[in-house]
């Protein structure tokens, strides 16, 4: 159970086009609907002055983004980054301790260790939902928190109700939260999102960005947003001047303001989720399905390790991602991205047939 993620999902390169071999990846977790045509239509405008330098205070770009979450905050609020992995390490670099839960985004332990935290880790209870008490606990030895909402690889929320308390304690006690919502967008309800209390709480800083949900993983933007302007003019004053490229910058007004595509992709995402889950469901090769409110599955194998099922399914050219070096999960856990039904009914008939040969 004492293992560090060091890779991650979505690495198509080294087992598919490097050996010119086309996968269907399910070990990363995109918006099945792939990039919106509202993305090209940004870019269009960025050619015309991909000349200039971009503005250096991000102007547009902020006021997009405060406009997306209907909040009212004005742009020092925000700090943009180069993908929100830059962002939560900036965020992660400005504390001495830190209780990371496990398992979880390895990017955070990696990024703490990077800056020398000491780090409490929170385990997930058996069902993979947080442990609020324990989380309390271990915050009153650490400087803040980082969590994710929901949380990957299994695609939990966070209950408000619960953790309202959490907020509340590191408030009043000088803790910091960060909250990682790459994928709130997929959980269906705004409400699940913690942005509304950024106001209510100095402590907060909520993190997102665009990879997921509107599937640019190549085109590196992500954000945080938090009341506490010191703070973020501290993480502004660790990067670059110009960090974020004009197409990145330009493209994202378009993006937040396509209501079409972002209502389907919950809808489309939802039921195929649904679906996937349903039919995992019905197969004795897996063991358990764990309730997501993402775009993933976190699936516990029967009676087989995710490395047997990795080569199997690689064989028939379908890339999944192997969890036993998740911190807190074992080789028998698979994390699966929902994709298109045409996509998940192979992936199916791949598990049954790899069923079908267990049992022989």
């Amino acid at each position: 159970m004492n293992k560090t993620l060091t890779s991650h999902g979505g690495d198509i390169y080294t087992e598919g086009l490097l050996k010119g071999k086309e996968l269907i990846d399910y070990s990363s977790n995109i918006n099945l609907l792939g990039v919106p045509s509202s993305f090209y239509e940004g870019i269009k405008e960025a050619t015309n002055l991909i000349n200039y330098y971009p503005d250096i205070q991000y102007r547009s770009t902020k006021e997009a983004i405060i406009k997306y979450h209907k909040i009212s905050i004005d742009n020092d609020n925000i700090i943009l980054g180069n993908g929100a992995a830059e962002v939560l390490d900036l965020a992660i670099s400005t504390l001495k301790s830190i209780c990371i839960i496990a398992p979880s985004f390895s990017e955070y332990e990696i990024s703490a260790k990077k800056y020398g935290l000491e780090i409490k880790y929170s385990y997930l209870n058996g069902d993979m939902t947080y442990n609020y008490e324990d989380i309390l606990d271990k915050l009153k030895v650490c400087d803040g928190i980082i969590i994710a909402n929901p949380n990957n690889p299994n695609g939990s929320n966070i209950d408000k109700e619960k953790f309202k308390f959490i907020l509340n304690y590191c408030e009043k006690n000088g803790k910091r939260i960060i909250i990682d919502e790459a994928f709130v967008e997929f959980s269906g309800d705004k409400a699940k999102s913690f942005i509304d209390e950024v106001n209510n709480y100095k402590s907060l800083i909520i993190v997102r960005a665009i990879t997921k949900y509107f599937a640019l993983p190549g085109i590196r933007l992500g954000w945080a947003i938090s009341s506490d302007k010191k703070i973020l003019s501290k993480l502004r004053g660790k990067q670059l001047p110009w960090n974020i490229n004009t197409f990145a910058a330009l493209s994202l007004r378009y993006l937040l303001e396509d209501s079409e595509y972002i209502e389907k992709s919950l809808k489309v995402n939802i039921n195929e989720k649904e679906f996937l889950i349903q039919e995992l469901r019905k197969l004795n090769v897996i063991n358990r399905v764990f309730d997501s409110n993402s775009n993933f599955v976190l699936c516990k194998l029967e009676n087989s390790t995710d490395n047997e099922l990795f080569e199997f399914a690689l064989s028939k050219g379908i890339l999944i991602r192997k969890c036993g070096n998740y911190r807190g999960l074992d080789s028998s856990f698979i994390r699966l991205a929902v994709k298109s039904r045409e996509n998940n009914e192979i992936l199916l008939d791949m598990l049954k047939c790899f069923e079908n040969i267990r049992r022989d």
